[in-house]
């Protein structure tokens, strides 16, 4: 090959992995801001499903304290973090979709949407419910929140079943978002999940 060939083709070979990995992490893979607040909201919730089905039952009367506490803190946490998330994406729109059938891509935008739906309703809901018995919200003790209703309203007991609505239909769509996840891992074998892990260096 002539000298003035061979030094055209040497930077078209040393672009070509540079181009790969850019594709790669990019335009395909969330920010790092979006990872943390992913799995800071996935640990909280698991987390708070755990104390909800510990926690003693709550009637009419029932004082605040202990794992209810801990359950209305959890709550103010989600919400705080979700509100947060959800004006990032706002302000910066997920990775472009790559490949997949369109009515996959569809199903996946819904699912997210009615995710952050319930995830922003759920405490809402049990906020209002708590205010409703009189009970004080905080994040964790440090920061005491404004009551969203007065004590004793006659909406609280509605509030509160629709809270647990809520509460099942946030499992069943986590249930489906796993579901969803594991599909594309290992029947599409499309590496989604890495879109949302932390990129090789």
């Amino acid at each position: 090959m002539p000298a003035n060939l061979r030094d055209r083709a040497a930077p078209m070979s040393l672009a070509a992995p540079q181009q790969t990995v850019q594709v790669h992490a990019g335009p395909h893979a969330y920010g790092a801001g979006a990872k943390v607040l992913h799995w800071l909201v996935a640990g909280l919730v698991a987390a708070q499903f755990a104390v909800a089905w510990t926690m003693p039952d709550i009637h009419r009367g029932t004082p605040q304290g202990g794992l209810i506490d801990l359950h209305l803190s959890l709550g103010a946490a989600i919400l705080l973090l979700v509100a947060l998330r959800a004006a990032l994406r706002l302000g910066r729109p997920g990775p472009a979709a790559h490949g997949g059938n369109v009515w996959l891509r569809r199903a996946a935008r819904a699912t997210h949407l009615a995710l952050y739906a319930l995830l922003l309703a759920l405490p809402l809901l049990g906020w209002a419910n708590a205010s409703s018995r009189g009970w004080t919200v905080s994040l964790f003790g440090l920061l005491p929140l404004p009551p969203l209703m007065p004590a004793h309203s006659p909406l609280g007991p509605l509030l509160g079943d629709l809270h647990g609505l809520a509460a099942t239909l946030l499992l069943i769509g986590v249930g489906l978002h796993v579901t969803a996840v594991a599909y594309h891992q290992v029947l599409l074998k499309d590496r989604l999940l890495q879109r949302m892990l932390p990129q090789p260096r």
